[in-house]
C-alpha cells in the first residue's frame, strides 16, 4: 500500500499549533512503523503557493499551492483567526477537492471552513468550545456537539481546540497503523494516547465556575479530593452551613451545574483514572468512586461517556510495569 499523503492546507492567520501537533504526530508514526509500512506523505500547501504568517506572528513556507497538491488521502484543515473571514477561493477549493480524499479532517475552528464548504451538512461536528455557538447559529445544518474533544462522523472528523487536533491525529495512527505505533508516538511527544473522542473538552472544574463564596468553594474543592465521601445535597450543605434548599440554589447559581450534576463528573472523572492508571478492580473502584457497586459506575459511563467502564479500561489502560521485589540486605553478621 502506498504511502497515505496527508495535505495540510495553510492560510494567512493559521494556528501555528494546529499545523505542527498533527503534524508530528504523523511523522513520528511515520518513523515509528518503518519504511515497509508505507506511513504517510506530509505535503502543506497555501492558495498561491505563497509562504502564510501565522496568528502567531510566525511565517510557515507550504510545499505548494493547492492548486499543484497531489491527490490527498487525508486533507486536514487547521484553525485560527483567518477563520474567520477566508478567502473566498479557499472555500472554493475545499467544496470542490476535499470531497475526493479519504479523509476530511479539521482542527479547532477549521470546522468553520469545512461549514462554510458545506462539508459539515447533516454531519455531527465539534469545534473549539468558543466557537461552537457560532457554528450552530451560522450553520444550523451541522449538529454541533460542543463538548467532545473530537467527533467522527463517516469519513469527516473534527476536532476540539488546539492540542484536541494531537489527540485526532493519534487516533486516526492507532485506526491506519494499530495501537502499538500510536502509543510509540504519543510517548515520544509525551502525551497521552488515553483520551478518547468523546471525553469532554474540559473537567469537571474547569467546565463549572468557581463559586465566588469561599464556603462554595471549599465545597468543590471537598468534593474533588474526596469523590467516594458522602456528597448528598445534604451533607455537601452542611459543610457550607447552608440549608439543602439554598445551598442547591447557590452552587448551581454560582458553577453553572447542580451538585449532583458537579457530583457525576467528578466521580467519572476520578474512575477514569484509576481505571487509566492503575490495576485496581471495577468493583474497588466503584466503591472508592462513591458509586457503591459496579453496576452503578456502570450506568454512570455509559450516561456520561457511551463506554462501559470494562470496554473503557481496554481501550485506555497505560500499563503499569510490575513492582520489583526489594532485594533483602544481607545479614551483616
Amino acid at each position: 500500500m502506498p504511502p497515505r499523503t496527508v495535505l495540510v492546507v495553510l492560510f494567512d492567520g493559521v494556528q501555528s499549533l494546529d499545523v505542527t501537533g498533527p503534524v508530528e504526530v504523523f511523522a513520528g508514526a511515520s518513523l515509528a512503523a518503518g519504511p515497509a509500512a508505507h506511513g504517510y506523505r506530509l505535503c502543506t500547501a497555501s492558495l498561491d503557493g505563497a509562504p502564510v504568517r501565522t496568528s502567531s506572528g510566525l511565517t510557515l513556507v507550504p510545499d505548494r499551492a493547492l492548486a499543484d497538491a497531489p491527490a490527498p488521502h487525508t486533507v486536514l484543515v487547521p484553525g485560527g483567526q483567518g477563520t474567520r473571514r477566508p478567502d473566498p477561493r479557499l472555500t472554493d477549493w475545499l467544496r470542490a477537492n476535499a470531497p475526493a480524499a479519504g479523509r476530511i479532517v479539521s482542527v479547532c475552528t477549521g470546522a468553520l471552513l469545512l461549514a462554510r464548504a458545506g462539508l459539515l451538512d447533516g454531519r455531527r461536528a465539534t469545534t473549539h468550545w468558543k466557537y461552537c455557538a457560532l457554528l450552530a447559529r451560522d450553520h444550523p445544518e451541522v449538529e454541533v456537539d460542543p463538548d467532545p474533544v473530537f467527533v467522527r462522523d463517516g469519513n469527516v472528523a473534527t476536532s476540539a481546540g488546539v492540542t484536541a487536533g494531537i489527540d485526532l491525529a493519534l487516533a486516526l495512527v492507532e485506526e491506519d497503523h494499530g495501537r502499538e505505533i500510536a502509543l510509540t508516538v504519543a510517548r515520544h511527544l509525551v502525551v497521552f494516547l488515553r483520551r478518547p473522542g468523546n471525553q469532554a473538552q474540559f473537567s469537571a472544574q474547569l467546565a463549572a465556575q468557581t463559586a465566588r463564596r469561599e464556603p462554595l468553594r471549599e465545597v468543590q474543592q471537598w468534593i474533588t479530593e474526596h469523590p467516594g465521601a458522602d456528597l448528598s445535597v445534604q451533607a455537601l450543605a452542611a459543610r457550607a452551613r447552608l440549608s439543602p434548599r439554598h445551598f442547591a440554589r447557590a452552587f448551581q447559581a454560582e458553577t453553572g451545574l447542580t451538585p449532583g450534576k458537579y457530583v457525576e463528573r467528578v466521580r467519572v472523572e476520578h474512575a477514569r483514572r484509576l481505571l487509566e492508571d492503575t490495576r485496581d478492580g471495577v468493583e474497588e473502584i466503584s466503591r472508592a468512586g462513591g458509586y457503591g457497586t459496579p453496576e452503578a459506575m456502570r450506568r454512570a459511563f455509559l450516561k456520561t461517556l457511551g463506554t462501559s467502564p470494562a470496554e473503557y479500561r481496554r481501550r485506555f489502560h497505560a500499563p503499569v510495569p510490575p513492582r520489583r521485589p526489594v532485594p533483602e540486605r544481607a545479614d551483616p553478621s
